[in-house]
């Protein structure tokens, strides 16, 4: 197996040690020799958008992505404009801390008709990409899992965002490989190739057997029975040779002290990434 020989392309997406606060999972990448780092706007809320720029850039981290954006069909059209205006305040807090890539959450539907709030999704990006390339950052549409269709996105397939990312040039807006998302589709190797030169993102977890929580469930790499490696190499066909989150919601993990789940992130992510 090729496996990873250093931990140059790590990236500690912060929700993984969600008990740390900024400066908190900053200090701790930095002791662990991490050198990305993937960040939360609740996150940057909590100390302001120019102190979290400060300690990121004094750690010297550089910034993976920002999640998240999305979140765009609502019930009115007030209510859309207000997640547009939200979105670029969420664009301006990555260029800020000097990530191109703003991951896209894209959001439930706010009643019943799922096709009418996916077209909401597709106009919302539309709106959204002009004043993202102006700041020079890219939307990268993140599948969700079909379990997650009613609660957090109605884009659930790679074949989906792949369809909508394509309307845009490569630079404007591409797509975020999610392994705990995407894992189970037989069409998957397909999409990937599909989506070659516009990969913005891959993010790594594993899938738990059998699963404790439908959000709360997921697991270290090694632990549950997904194809990590065998996807890595499929993104990097497909051009993706950048930094690799890992992005985990477990309270097991978030209650287990941070330091301890970094040590345990690098040797799981060099033998299983």
């Amino acid at each position: 197996m090729d496996k990873l020989q250093s931990i140059d392309r790590l990236s500690h997406n912060q929700i993984t040690t969600n008990q740390w606060n900024l400066r908190e999972a900053v200090e701790g990448c930095v002791r662990a020799g991490i050198p990305w780092i993937g960040i939360w706007r609740d996150k940057i809320e909590e100390i302001g958008l120019n102190e979290s720029k400060r300690i990121v850039r004094d750690a010297g981290l550089k910034v993976s992505s920002i999640c998240r954006g999305g979140m765009f069909p609502a019930a009115t059209k007030e209510e859309r404009q207000k997640r547009i205006d939200e979105n670029k305040r969420a664009v301006e807090e990555a260029a800020e801390l000097g990530t191109d890539v703003l991951v896209l959450v894209c959001g439930p539907s706010p009643g019943k008709d799922i096709e009418a709030a996916r077209k909401m999704v597709e106009v919302g990006i539309e709106q959204l990409v002009p004043f993202a390339e102006e700041h020079g950052v890219k939307l990268g549409i993140e599948p969700l899992h079909p379990m997650y269709a009613a609660e957090r996105s109605v884009i659930v397939s790679l074949a989906h965002a792949n369809e909508i990312a394509e309307q845009y040039r490569p630079e404007q807006v591409g797509v975020v490989v999610d392994v705990f998302h995407v894992w189970w589709d037989p069409d998957l190797y397909n999409q990937i190739k599909r989506a070659k030169g516009r990969i913005l993102g891959y993010h790594v977890s594993d899938w738990l057997v059998p699963t404790p929580d439908l959000l709360m469930g997921r697991g270290m790499m090694g632990d549950g029975v997904i194809e990590i490696h065998r996807i890595r190499k499929a993104v990097e066909e497909s051009g993706y040779d950048g930094p690799i989150e890992v992005e985990i919601f477990n309270h097991d993990i978030w209650n287990t002290p941070g330091d301890k789940v970094l040590e345990r992130m690098k040797k799981r992510y060099l033998e299983y990434v």
